[in-house]
């Protein structure tokens, strides 16, 4: 087995970085879910709501942030990511924090796109946000992500999924940050612990899928067929929604690439 692809999604629920090697930091892969658009309360915003943010691109510009998407002109955005920028009260789920506030051009950037009243916040440098230790014991933290680090998904399962469906879809509908070739479909749900090159993972949780997969990366549109949640309910459902790849905590920290052999350590 190794490792077919590595993606990185700056701005939560917006367009991601596919790239060929990347450095796992304190919270992930670094930069991602750095970034994330809230509403007027502080609420995150995502492709639940706006299916129109799978079309927002980003591009790391150093420390910065640039935007795209249809019919805008590009966003560079200046304000400050660090202590220096105005802080603003945010929640992302149930975890709450005071987000770095990117400033007013973004604000009428976004929402002049999106057509709604929001404002684009970063990750604080203090920024503190243990997993959930219910699912991991030892120390582990994520950014802006809903709740763990990282997303594992195998080509093999993306692949039995379309098989029993009438459109193939690409595997970008289910956004993972890691995606592994040469594994048996579904093997993934049994891995407690596997090593990607030198670095080391756990597995926390399998993950329950939401509206997000309906939407199409390419036009930020809402399929009006309900797959792929339609065809995954009838054979990998739970109490909490259908079930497909899985979240896992990162050990080490340290560089991984595309190619590098992935060793199952542990099983069920």
């Amino acid at each position: 087995m190794e490792l077919s692809a590595i993606h990185v999604y700056p701005v939560k629920s917006c367009a991601g970085l596919s790239v060929e090697s990347w450095e796992l930091g304190r919270t992930g892969l670094e930069r991602d879910r750095e970034w994330m658009v809230i509403d007027a309360e502080g609420t995150f915003l995502t492709q639940r709501e706006l299916p129109a943010m799978a079309c927002i691109r980003p591009e790391l510009d150093g420390d910065g942030l640039r935007l795209s998407a249809p019919g805008m002109p590009e966003l560079e955005v200046d304000a400050p990511g660090d202590s220096s920028g105005g802080r603003v009260a945010c929640r992302v789920w149930g975890f709450r924090l005071q987000g770095v506030d990117q400033g007013e051009g973004a604000a009428r950037w976004l929402g002049e796109y999106l057509s709604t009243p929001c404002r684009l916040v970063r990750v604080p440098p203090d920024f503190d946000r243990r997993v959930n230790p219910r699912r991991f014991e030892g120390e582990a933290y994520t950014a802006l992500s809903d709740g763990y680090p990282l997303l594992l998904i195998g080509e093999a399962s993306l692949a039995e999924l379309n098989g029993r469906m009438a459109r193939a879809l690409p595997m970008n509908r289910f956004r993972p940050n890691l995606v592994v070739r040469g594994s048996d479909a579904y093997a993934e749900d049994g891995w407690r612990r596997i090593r990607v090159g030198r670095r080391g993972f756990a597995f926390t949780k399998p993950c329950e899928r939401c509206a997000i997969t309906t939407v199409d990366q390419a036009t930020g549109r809402r399929g009006d067929d309900g797959e792929p949640l339609r065809t995954l309910a009838g054979y990998r459902r739970s109490p909490k929604g259908a079930l497909f790849g899985v979240n896992l905590v990162h050990l080490d920290r340290g560089p991984i690439q595309v190619g590098d052999p992935v060793q199952v350590e542990a099983g069920e």
